[in-house]
């Protein structure tokens, strides 16, 4: 199963120069990385970031994140998945710019 993580620029540069991140202020505030769900991204883009542009969107299996990713209930009582160790550059299987399109955020097709 495909998660997400919406980065803005800065973060994302620094994941690509670092080869690692432990996320956006918010996850470091939180001791975890936050990720969505491909239902749940759309959602995520419009509440925490809304009207940003040049954000990137990456895509990572859950699989692969092995006992550090875990499942908690969050927003409305959903399950979303939180990883509780930086992220590796590596386990990024595609990332794609996320642009801001009449006010929405567009993903791409694959999300569809």
């Amino acid at each position: 199963m495909l998660i997400y993580k919406i980065f803005r620029a800065p973060e994302w540069a620094e994941l690509e120069q670092a080869g690692q991140t432990r996320g956006a202020p918010v996850d470091l505030a939180d001791g975890y990385i936050h990720f969505s769900t491909a239902a749940q991204a759309r959602e995520t883009a419009a509440k925490h970031f809304a009207g940003e542009d040049g954000l990137i969107l990456a895509a990572i299996e859950a699989g692969a994140l092995g006992d550090d990713l875990t499942w908690e209930p969050s927003r409305g009582g959903q399950l979303f998945p939180h990883l509780y160790r930086p992220l590796r550059r590596a386990e990024v299987l595609w990332s794609k710019d996320l642009p801001l399109v009449q006010g929405r955020h567009d993903f791409p097709e694959e999300m569809a």
